[in-house]
């Protein structure tokens, strides 16, 4: 292998916004976000959604609707049966 060619891997902690869940792995990610674990800086990753959280791995229908675009989209092709 050349020397100082491959990016620096180190461990990381990601967590999960949606439930809060975290776990340490390791990663050539970085941030400024930075959190102590046994004296060491390691990176601190937020994710939106993970294994964790996400509706195909927990089955749960969960929906983010933030701009209205769902209840739009609802009026306006929705149930057209009398």
């Amino acid at each position: 292998m050349k020397p100082e060619i491959h990016p620096d891997y180190h461990s990381v902690i990601y967590i999960d916004s949606a439930t809060g869940d975290e776990w340490t792995s390791r990663s050539t990610q970085t941030s400024k976000e930075t959190r102590e674990v046994d004296g060491v800086e390691v990176p601190v990753i937020k994710l939106e959604i993970s294994s964790a959280s996400h509706p195909f791995w927990t089955g749960k229908l969960r929906e983010l609707d933030t701009d209205g675009k769902i209840d739009r989209f609802r009026k306006r092709y929705g149930s057209k049966k009398k």
